[in-house]
């Protein structure tokens, strides 16, 4: 069965196709865009790719965040040029969350905007980072320091593509799924995946409709971000995205308790979520953590002293301002775990119908 969640943007308005087969829809948006070529940049092999129908270059690319670079981005336009891509034509992303990431702003710059559609295939691609137009790469002082704003015009979430991950990339998109649960999701727990990944893109289409720039209520999309890309910085990115996501999830439910916005239970809520997709949820032990708090203060949402998104009376918002000596207090107080026993044993079991 196919989902279809529409994101509504005005003239930017595009649709997620969500289940198995999907990407046999890539020929028919190409040709409903006009293009009359497609430069693919895919991170899995050439049989994964669907034909387009058009003239099409095929790139190589490579995932994981060492590759999330400027540099990345000048290559591939590098080669859309030898190419001669032009406006009218299409870019295609086929791969994980970095492939969407620096394809997405690769597409955003060449000739300042062509089209771009998105084929996630790991699971944190398909419920996050392939739907909602950011687009970014690193810098060494932070993640997703540059980027820009640019919608795909489809995104195609073939279920089929996620037989063929290993357990922790599964994991990983499991991190941003558990924390839905805390920014109007629901509870997810015990739903089939594609039931999960429509819930989670619903939610996220919903937020992206009325805070496309992420000047207010898309802020909520950060739940367990702050610390989660600290994390990610520190340990080298040992941390797997969804796993450091799943661990600043339980520390932004006990920061929220440590700063009166939620009692123990909704606390201990955010640890039971987090355990139940099998996801880490202690520090490793080797990071310091002066690192971490050094690493929040460069975040985005941080104009002036540390910003997160916590859990509250009335839901999660955005909190200015938060003490350092308190959230100092509460990174002291999580339990702590050696690396290799956080992601050194990792089973997923999950059902996808």
């Amino acid at each position: 069965m196919t989902r279809t969640v529409p994101v509504p943007l005005a003239d930017r308005s595009y649709e997620v196709l969500i289940g198995e087969g999907v990407r046999t829809s890539l020929a028919g948006v190409v040709r409903r865009l006009g293009a009359e070529r497609a430069v693919v940049v895919s991170a899995r092999p050439r049989e994964w790719v669907p034909d387009t129908g058009v003239e099409t270059l095929l790139l190589p690319a490579h995932d994981g965040e060492q590759g999330k670079t400027l540099a990345t981005v000048e290559a591939l336009c590098g080669e859309f040029v030898r190419f001669g891509l032009t406006r009218s034509d299409v870019v295609v992303s086929c791969g994980g969350g970095t492939t969407t990431d620096v394809v997405g702003l690769a597409s955003a710059l060449y000739h300042r905007g062509v089209d771009v559609i998105h084929l996630p295939t790991s699971l944190l691609a398909q419920v996050d980072a392939s739907v909602g137009g950011k687009t970014a790469v690193n810098l060494p002082d932070g993640k997703n320091l540059i980027g820009a704003f640019w919608q795909p015009r489809a995104v195609l979430c073939d279920t089929d593509y996620l037989s063929t991950l290993p357990p922790r990339e599964m994991l990983s998109g499991l991190g941003e799924i558990a924390r839905c649960h805390f920014i109007g999701a629901g509870d997810l727990r015990g739903l089939p995946l594609t039931e999960q990944i429509a819930a989670s893109v619903t939610l996220k289409a919903s937020i992206v409709a009325v805070d496309e720039r992420d000047t207010g209520k898309r802020h909520l999309l950060n739940y367990g971000h702050t610390l989660g890309h600290a994390l990610e910085l520190a340990t080298g990115f040992a941390l797997r995205h969804g796993e450091a996501v799943a661990i600043g999830t339980v520390f932004a439910g006990r920061l929220a308790h440590a700063l009166g916005r939620v009692e123990q239970s909704r606390a201990d809520e955010h640890l039971a979520v987090v355990r139940h997709y099998g996801l880490p949820t202690a520090l490793p032990a080797e990071v310091d953590p002066g690192l971490l708090v050094r690493q929040m203060h460069r975040d985005k949402k941080a104009v002036s002293g540390l910003g997160f998104v916590l859990d509250g009376p009335s839901g999660a918002e955005l909190v200015s301002d938060v003490p350092q000596d308190v959230v100092v207090r509460v990174i002291e107080e999580m339990p702590r775990a050696p690396m290799d026993t956080l992601v050194g044993a990792v089973t997923t079991d999950v059902v996808l119908t």
